[in-house]
């Protein structure tokens, strides 16, 4: 039940940072924002395949860019209102700051 809670916090603040239009999903738009500097968050769906959560990772340490796991595919693209998403950016510092801040409350 704990770990419901936790998904709900960030993936709430997730879908907040959605509708304000800073968060971009889909493998190649979120490598692409990695790469350009655009990125200030990434999230990585829990059951999204090894090689994508290795080369996000990777992507991520090079790039300097915080990275977490959480959620399933099908949840992280119904908090941002699209179809199953197996990586979300975040593109606003506030917003990845919150998020990050609510995933340290949770542990």
């Amino acid at each position: 039940m704990v770990m419901n809670m936790k998904n709900d916090r960030v993936l709430s603040m997730l879908g907040l940072a959605a509708k304000a239009g800073k968060v971009v999903s889909g493998e190649f738009s979120v490598d692409k924002a990695v790469k350009d500097g655009k990125a200030r968050l990434v999230i990585i769906a829990c059951d999204a395949s090894d090689n994508t959560r290795k080369d996000f990772t990777d992507a991520c340490s090079f790039y300097k860019v915080p990275c977490i796991i959480r959620g399933s595919k099908e949840e992280l693209g119904h908090h941002i209102g699209r179809e199953y998403r197996a990586t979300v950016a975040v593109t606003d510092e506030g917003f990845a700051r919150s998020i990050l801040s609510k995933e340290d409350i949770d542990g």
